[in-house]
């Protein structure tokens, strides 16, 4: 076992890797990602390759055995110069590679999980409805059993990667209950019949990542699709977030942090009134506050991922909302004040500068909202 110093060295080397590998694959593209609404077919491959787009699944299952560290270390270098491609790094973690080492039987973990582990594949994680955001109570799309199928009616919408997802967890009322109680979830395969996807709308940000509907006509699949209890497939998820909700966390970060490098560079090229505009009082300032919020949520983000590969679970849900809302939080104010620092210059879509306010803004809504992580923050206060 590492010691905590060989831990951070290995941690340094891991992001220094990775840091080149974004500035030198992925900062080049990603204003022309953004503009287009596509993604290259070369990011992927190079993901892979990397083994950042599997990075989460176990060694045992022919994956790099990433921990959270890991995967939050990649997301945050990657989305300080591309958010949407800091998407593609743990790709199916969240809607397979968590719920099935979580709460999947050893036969599911054989059949997916090496899939997964050669690289190159997304899955989708299907919960979201029309009348459905943070109510999860609300939740249409029923599951009902058949002999040895469940039959899945229903539709889901804003479904990120669901346009080339491989393979889809789906979340279904299984059986009435209040709050989350009877939603089951089940992983649904790519091309199965009954499965249609939508389009995707265009969006504020997060382009070249789409988010489909997705519609379920008298989808069959088989009695063994289930994963976990029947009935738990919400607590489930809820678990899977502790473990998820930092990776968005580490994405805003990054974005934080390409945002206050494009600023400090252009606070000491810009020159007004004889001298550059980093050295007024006004502009340092802003830039000091960039600095001192970026590095406070790096502290927490930290703690948490230690906590969560180190099996610290009692404090993990609050503490993972902490990291989410604080993240997303100064993502949003640190891109906010780069445009302010870029003056009239922000305002344009040339310096790519206003690119990150919009990727911000996304952090604060999705993966619970920042209102919902407060929700769960004081809940957890109030009860200890």
């Amino acid at each position: 076992m590492l010691d905590s110093h060989d831990q951070r060295a290995e941690h340094e080397m891991f992001r220094e890797e990775v840091r080149k590998l974004a500035e030198k694959e992925f900062g080049p593209i990603a204003q022309k990602i953004d503009e287009e609404d596509a993604m290259p077919d070369t990011v992927e491959p190079l993901l892979a390759d990397f083994g950042l787009m599997q990075i989460q699944v176990p060694e045992a299952y022919g994956g790099p055995g990433g921990n959270l560290t890991l995967t939050c270390i990649a997301k945050e270098e990657i989305a300080r110069k591309s958010f949407s491609i800091s998407h593609l790094v743990g790709a199916s973690d969240f809607a397979m590679v968590l719920p099935l080492c979580h709460f999947g039987t050893e036969e599911q973990r054989q059949k997916y999980l090496p899939q997964i582990a050669a690289g190159g594949l997304c899955s989708a994680v299907a919960m979201t409805e029309p009348g459905t955001g943070s109510d999860v109570s609300g939740i249409k799309t029923t599951a009902r059993r058949e002999g040895d199928e469940w039959v899945i009616n229903g539709s889901k919408t804003y479904i990120t990667k669901g346009d080339k997802a491989e393979f889809y967890m789906v979340y279904a009322r299984t059986s009435e209950g209040k709050g989350g109680n009877g939603i089951s979830s089940f992983i649904v395969e790519r091309g199965a019949p009954g499965l249609t996807i939508g389009k995707s709308p265009k969006k504020m940000g997060l382009r070249g990542i789409k988010s489909v509907d997705l519609f379920f006509d008298n989808l069959r699949v088989p009695a063994d699709a289930i994963v976990g209890a029947e009935g738990q497939g919400f607590k489930n998820a809820m678990t899977c977030l502790n473990y998820n909700r930092p990776t968005v966390a580490a994405s805003a970060l990054g974005v934080a942090q390409g945002a206050l490098d494009m600023a400090l560079a252009y606070s000491r090229e810009r020159v007004q009134f004889g001298k550059p505009i980093g050295d007024f009082q006004s502009i340092g300032f802003l830039l000091a506050d960039m600095k001192i919020q970026i590095e406070a949520g790096r502290a927490l983000l930290y703690k948490v991922t230690a906590m969560a590969d180190a099996g610290e679970t009692a404090d993990l849900a609050q503490m993972a909302s902490m990291a989410k809302a604080f993240c997303s939080d100064t993502a949003m104010k640190v891109t906010t004040d780069a445009v302010q620092v870029f003056g009239g210059a922000g305002y344009l879509v040339e310096t790519g500068v206003e690119r990150l306010m919009r990727d911000a803004k996304v952090t604060q809504i999705y993966e619970g909202t920042s209102q919902i992580q407060r929700i769960i923050i004081s809940r957890a206060m109030m009860s200890q």
